[in-house]
């Protein structure tokens, strides 16, 4: 190795290593690996799961080649370069620039040098792995579905390629198995491949189809195998998708044909520990606090994400709106061909990577950038038309922060996606919380056409000095948002801004192209529902209890009515969900209801389960249980409401004490 290397992890970036912590430029990564000599035919690919930014690799003193872009995937051809003792060599720079993507900001300013919105976590920051076999490779598959009944019909479009030099003669089946793993169609075929990439496309039929949402994200899982005339596997590929129906119409969201109105937080991919090279365990705690804040919609936030979230998220059910990581662009880059060309690259990668997860019903081009310009209406409607060719499954828009100064709305990019998102902060730094109502009806009379998501907004409070005071204007305000916003049908969904501080260069202070901008001491923001440790903070139980889906009235009973001088004989508990004009609000189907009753010992005296029937109209559920003695000294009856993926979506507590004179006291609070 090179003098003055050092030993890291991979994933990792450089900047989780204290002194390279505000670096930005050119780092180096080395390794050294042994591999037998490759079998005849055998094609060996050097595969990158994301590297940021910009990448340059040689194999054996060989350039493998290069790649712009730091959330995706890519690999190259290490066939004929590898010896038995190999020599591996990355370049990867983090150099912004008015034409990288993230880049400079050009909307605010011609000059270059105010930074992007997170920070330039330099390095190889996810897997690295050797993929060999034979030269008949399955690359990618696209798989959609339509709903027809309790049927659907399922088109996959196998995109294979073949590297060798003649027609190979090659046969393709495929697998789906059902949510319980079982086969519940197949095909089979012969082919035969030209040199070069092939699409084959494939009709397969589901019965007794389920549906996938939220609360119940069944999954089916398709395999494609391509064998050899004689049999042996050349390749493999296996895809996860989910049959379901969203649909935009009359101004409002439908999932498999019910009406949804959905709440949920942005999330960047940071922590002090790992930075943007999260591993399996930060994902898994933090998509897990997600779940228990009820949250069932994210975009999640500006660049293409972990492969582990989206899987997270097909499986736990939150619905996605990925993003490219254009933000504050200005007109003079959204006329650049080179940033045109290399936004349509990185879509093009994110959609042949992560385009088969249920969990994505839309596709997000740009955020808070000039698209109120000639040049970036120009800018959406390509990217419009590129994806739809691509994937005309799913939705295409871009997120907004300046549609209240838009005066006429055809000049505004928003006029010309399939719905609107909007990014606001009034009662913080857009503008008093009064102007908010106003600019909501300007909004929908502007696109009177389309369908809105709140994709940025944040609970506000008053400068004051005193955080307490602060903290209840916080608690208040996501009430106050919450019913503003449900007062509009044509409103489909609220997303909070953040879940935790990320790192970000400071006031965005202007520096030289080869200077990183000086940062404070802690580069983290001040707000987020947990701190950048996932400390919870006093927001986070507030935003939990405005965004409970139920709301739970839980009262004590006894044999002949309210005769608190001897224990209760039961409970009472009636179940609604949130209303239409009420956000979130969606049906609760197969919610799971638990209670358990101690005494003030905290022994147990009773307790029970049910799965409840699907809840349009309240539901009331009644347990009885055998006469109690006074003895028992209290007893305390606890109430939770589950949804059917297992996390908590309400809760309620009643407790009683004995009598000291004539009566006893019992109260009961229901809190989410």
């Amino acid at each position: 190795m090179p003098d003055g290397t050092q030993m890291v992890r991979v994933p990792g970036t450089w900047s989780t290593i204290r002194k390279y912590y505000f670096y930005v430029g050119t780092a180096w990564y080395f390794r050294t690996f042994t591999f037998p000599q490759p079998e005849p035919g055998e094609r060996i690919e050097l595969h990158f799961g994301a590297t940021f930014y910009r990448s340059r690799v040689w194999l054996n003193g060989k350039e493998l080649g290069s790649h712009e872009g730091g959330y995706t995937a890519y690999f190259f051809d290490a066939t004929p370069y590898l010896k038995p003792v190999n020599y591996l060599a990355v370049e990867i720079n983090t150099q912004p620039s008015m034409e990288t993507i993230p880049g400079w900001s050009g909307r605010d300013s011609p000059k270059p040098g105010r930074w992007y919105d997170w920070w330039p976590d330099g390095g190889i920051v996810r897997d690295v792995w050797l993929k060999i076999g034979a030269p008949q490779v399955l690359r990618w598959q696209q798989i959609l579905s339509v709903v027809s009944g309790d049927a659907a019909t399922v088109t996959d479009h196998v995109h294979i390629e073949n590297y060798a030099s003649r027609k190979t003669y090659v046969r393709l089946t495929l697998h789906i198995g059902g949510p319980d793993g079982a086969e519940v169609a197949s095909s089979n075929q012969p082919l035969t491949l030209a040199p070069g990439p092939t699409v084959i496309t494939v009709k397969l039929q589901l019965h007794s189809v389920k549906l996938w949402s939220f609360d119940n994200p069944n999954l089916y899982r398709l395999q494609a195998v391509l064998s050899g005339r004689h049999g042996e596997s050349l390749d493999s590929l296996a895809n996860n998708f989910g049959v379901r129906t969203i649909e935009i119409r009359n101004r409002q969201l439908y999932l498999n044909g019910q009406v949804v109105r959905l709440t949920g937080i942005d999330r960047h991919e940071d922590s002090p520990w790992e930075g943007l090279a999260e591993t399996e365990g930060t994902i898994l705690h933090d998509y897990d606090d997600l779940k228990n804040l009820q949250v069932t919609m994210t975009r999640p936030v500006h660049y293409p994400q972990n492969p582990r979230i989206y899987d997270f998220c097909d499986r736990h059910g939150i619905l996605l709106i990925p993003e490219i990581p254009l933000w504050h662009f200005g007109a003079s880059q959204f006329a650049d061909p080179k940033v045109i060309a290399l936004a349509k690259q990185m879509m093009h990668e994110v959609i042949e990577q992560d385009g088969n997860h249920p969990s994505i019903f839309a596709w997000s081009v740009c955020n808070e950038s000039a698209t109120n310009t000639p040049q970036g209406v120009a800018y959406v409607k390509t990217m419009h038309q590129f994806i739809k060719s691509l994937d005309p499954s799913r939705y295409v828009t871009y997120a907004d922060d300046l549609l209240p100064l838009i005066k006429n709305p055809r000049d505004a990019a928003a006029s010309y996606v399939d719905f609107v998102m909007w990014n606001e902060y009034y009662g913080s730094g857009h503008g008093p919380i009064s102007a908010l109502p106003g600019l909501i009806e300007k909004i929908g009379k502007d696109y009177s056409d389309k369908m809105v998501i709140i994709s940025e907004t944040a609970p506000y409070s008053p400068l004051t000095a005193e955080p307490r005071q602060a903290q209840r204007f916080r608690d208040a305000s996501i009430g106050q948002e919450l019913n503003l916003f449900g007062k509009y049908p044509w409103i489909a969904g609220v997303l909070y801004w953040c879940y935790q501080p990320y790192r970000s260069h400071a006031f965005f202070a202007r520096t030289k192209l080869t200077v990183p901008v000086p940062a404070p001491r802690s580069a983290f923001g001040s707000f987020g529902f947990v701190d950048q440790n996932r400390q919870r903070q006093p927001i986070y139980y507030a935003f939990k209890k405005y965004n409970s889906p139920a709301k739970l009235n839980l009262s004590l009973t006894w044999p002949e009515g309210d005769n608190s001088v001897a224990p209760p004989g039961g409970f009472s508990v009636t179940i609604e969900r949130r209303r239409p004009d009420q956000i979130p609000s969606y049906p609760l189907d197969r919610y799971q209801a638990v209670w358990q009753a101690v005494d003030k010992r905290g022994m147990e005296v009773a307790s029970g389960e049910e799965t409840l029937p699907d809840i349009g109209p309240p539901y009331t559920l009644r347990e009885n249980w055998q006469p109690l003695t006074a003895r028992i000294g209290g007893l305390t009856v606890r109430f939770w409401l589950y949804r059917p993926t297992g996390f908590l979506a309400a809760q309620g507590t009643c407790w009683w004490r004995p009598p000291i004179w004539r009566s006893g006291i019992w109260r009961c609070s229901n809190t989410q």
